[in-house]
């Protein structure tokens, strides 16, 4: 998401990549969320929109060990794969932005964690760039937020989470979803 400002190139015309994912939804003992604020630098005005800590996963990595790992780079806690609970949902997701379309298959997973302050240390040069903040939300926080969250069902999505934490978790097939800078 690094494309110069200019015109947007038609979804036909933008590269396309598929990439498998993991996503955490990271709850403190506070019973706060961590979101990282992400954007789209191709755009003018550039829009901004909430994101749960993950990411893809690499070549011949399990999935619980991109959980793992992406927690650790993305926020310097480090976990373990036995922390992780779920996974509590899945989905494809449709990303349009400003120099590709990205079709992701999600899994969502919980980790419950004493609250700590977060470490971007490890965040890769266009994490630097492209995820300018990071907040925990509560979940009335959450509620009444009129900044663009995404998944857009993440309460809902939190909610399943904590059920499964408290007995087996089976995944949620949230379904196939469009969330976009620009429209595919």
């Amino acid at each position: 998401m690094t494309a110069a400002l200019g015109p947007v190139p038609a979804p036909a015309d933008r590269p396309r990549r598929e990439r498998r994912a993991m996503r955490v939804l990271l709850v403190d003992d506070r019973e706060r969320l961590l979101l990282f604020r992400d954007c789209d630098l191709g755009l003018s005005p550039v829009p901004y929109w909430w994101i749960t800590p993950g990411g893809g996963v690499d070549p011949g990595e399990t999935d619980r060990a991109a959980a793992v790992r992406e927690i650790e780079e993305e926020t310097g806690l480090v976990i373990l794969e036995s922390d992780l609970v779920g996974p509590v949902a899945t989905r494809t997701v449709l990303h349009g932005y400003s120099d590709v379309v990205t079709t992701q298959t999600e899994e969502f997973w919980l980790v419950r964690c004493a609250a700590f302050e977060v470490s971007t240390d490890g965040h890769t040069e266009l994490e630097l760039l492209t995820m300018t903040e990071h907040r925990w939300w509560t979940r009335q926080e959450l509620e009444t937020a009129d900044e663009e969250v995404w998944p857009r069902d993440l309460l809902y999505l939190w909610t399943v989470a904590e059920q499964g934490w408290q007995g087996p978790a089976v995944p949620v097939d949230l379904g196939t979803v469009e969330e976009s800078t620009v429209p595919v």
